[in-house]
């Protein structure tokens, strides 16, 4: 098949810009270069968190350490900083041409797109497909064989077979997303080898370090900020430095805080490394008045937070949990929940196999929680699992909750949810809050109830070879989630229809499809019913994709 030369694409040229442009270059694949065909591409509200902030998504930055700059200049898909952009990221593509040096991608095949790249750094975060690298709201869509193999040499295209539908293969990454959220593993142990600081307001307790040092392993290094006289014990480089303004942001893996004065705990925040954790320590003291936390780098940046009333830094390190999985016998509350992304939380929780969870499921707009339910409700009585849903805004819930999954990026919902949280809860902020965005929590609260905040970014390949080996076997449909169709024409409504809320589920675009408009599943019957004759149920299936893809082939 020979490729066009143009195409459409949906491109984002500005903050909150978006352009359908039907004449975008098809680029010709150079050395080590994969041009693919995009078949289906799944709408996600990360789409809408990248058209508000455009160059200030900390995804959008430039490649700073991973790969030669002399590469990234060779590929003209790389789009960092103010250059527009193609979004989409939940993707199946099939080779249409490959490029010198190409031998392992054959054209025709098919393949799932997994677009994360984390070894390939920004200033603050990493690389991803449909960022810094045009994703697949287009016909056509370039990558490279050196962006997209790891240092593992893993490849981030996974081959799919030709029996699954394209929307069912783009929605694996979606779902991955989801699985890695509860799979991911905590770190419960002092860095080896990592920066740490250590910070009081008073004499520092020297058996607190001391536990905490046995227990839980020591740093390679302390910067200590305190009246107290540094322990020469610990056979630990110590640097005593005077005041915390002197001190580099995001510098330290560990900052131990000994104390209770508001404003030092909130310039401790930005001294936390990625990845790095605050442990506070109230020494009987309280803050007494809310915290302007940077909630999120605690989804970007892999930041934690923990504390403890008493003095002892190693008691709040008993708070980390292994994984971030739901446990046996926890009240689960969905926020946002009859969103696309709220339920696949709700359906993977139900269906899970954790003895004893409740699901409740908590959204402002009961017509969703109703398309919801007629998904999740069948699955919970198979299952045997309580569920409920319930409207915020109508009703209230007396129910303190062990894990609550936050889809919405809004900091005063994970403020509220400190407050209805059970002891020792966990508090998952899927919804990606911007690094830069902070918010006020009770941190006072926080620390008492024992609390621990939790968040990821994107998904890893091992999520994404587990989801499609479930979608494969037939074990996940991931087609439940589906609830609206268009083509590149509608592309721009349905990530309007996102951004508004207004559709329940997942909206899939087929580049195929030119002229088709956003159309939701129950219009089918009316505007294309030969599609809509092949619903199961409502639901979207692989024979109402080929009718759909059959009626506008060339």
């Amino acid at each position: 098949m020979t490729t066009p030369q143009t195409q459409c694409a949906v491109q984002l040229v500005g903050p909150d810009e978006l352009v359908l442009n039907e004449s975008k270059e098809v680029f010709d694949p150079g050395p080590f270069q994969i041009l693919a065909r995009v078949e289906a591409v799944g709408l996600c509200f990360s789409d809408l968190k990248l058209l508000k902030q455009f160059s200030s998504h900390v995804r959008k930055s430039r490649i700073v350490a991973g790969i030669e700059q002399k590469v990234l200049a060779e590929i003209p898909s790389y789009v960092p900083g103010d250059a527009p952009t193609v979004p989409g990221h939940e993707t199946v593509v099939r080779i249409a041409a490959v490029g010198e040096g190409v031998e392992d991608f054959k054209v025709g095949r098919r393949y799932l797109v997994q677009t994360d790249y984390r070894w390939l750094r920004t200033p603050t975060t990493n690389g991803a497909f449909g960022y810094n690298f045009e994703g697949a709201l287009q016909e056509y869509v370039l990558m490279d064989k050196r962006v997209i193999t790891s240092p593992e040499g893993e490849s981030m295209l996974l081959p799919v077979g030709e029996d699954l539908s394209g929307s069912a293969v783009a929605l694996v990454e979606p779902w991955a997303c989801v699985e890695d959220a509860y799979v991911s593993i905590e770190r419960t142990r002092i860095k080896e080898g990592g920066r740490m600081l250590v910070v009081s307001d008073g004499d520092i307790p020297r058996e607190g370090l001391t536990h905490l040092f046995e227990r839980f392993g020591k740093p390679g290094s302390i910067t200590w900020i305190s009246p107290s006289q540094p322990p020469a014990q610990f056979g630990i480089q110590i640097d005593k430095v005077n005041d915390i303004s002197a001190l580099k942001d995001a510098g330290f893996d560990e900052v131990i805080y000994f104390g209770s004065d508001p404003k030092t705990v909130e310039t401790l925040f930005g001294k936390v490394a990625l990845n790095g954790i605050l442990n506070v320590a109230q020494c009987g003291g309280t803050f007494g008045r809310n915290i302007v936390t940077m909630i999120g780098r605690v989804h970007y940046g892999g930041i934690r937070i923990i504390g403890t009333t008493g003095s002892d830094p190693a008691e709040s390190m008993e708070i980390i949990p292994p994984t971030d999985e739901i446990r046996p016998g926890d009240k689960i509350n969905v926020i946002g929940a009859g969103g696309p992304m709220g339920m696949m939380h709700v359906i993977r929780n139900i269906c899970q196999g954790v003895e004893g969870v409740s699901v409740y499921a908590s959204d402002v707009d009961d017509n969703r929680l109703d398309i919801l339910s007629r998904v999740a409700a069948p699955l919970a009585r198979k299952n045997d699992v309580h569920y409920e849903t319930f409207n915020p805004t109508k009703q209230e819930t007396s129910e303190k909750f062990d894990y609550t999954a936050i889809m919405a990026p809004i900091p005063a919902l994970v403020a509220a949810s400190i407050h209805g949280a059970a002891e020792k809860g966990l508090i998952n902020i899927f919804a990606g809050i911007p690094a830069t965005v902070a918010g006020e929590i009770d941190l006072d609260t926080y620390i008492e109830k024992r609390l621990y905040l939790i968040g990821t970014s994107g998904s890893t390949l091992d999520d994404m070879k587990r989801m499609l080996a479930k979608t494969e076997s037939g074990r996940l449909d991931t087609n439940v989630s589906v609830a609206a169709v268009s083509g590149l024409d509608g592309a721009v409504d349905g990530i309007r229809a996102v951004e508004n809320r207004t559709i329940a589920g997942k909206i899939i675009v087929y580049p195929a499809c030119k002229g088709l408009g956003l159309t939701r599943l129950e219009e089918l019957s009316e505007k294309l019913p030969q599609v809509g004759a092949k619903l199961k149920d409502g639901l979207w299936t692989d024979a109402a994709e080929k009718t759909l893809l059959a009626m506008y082939e060339n």
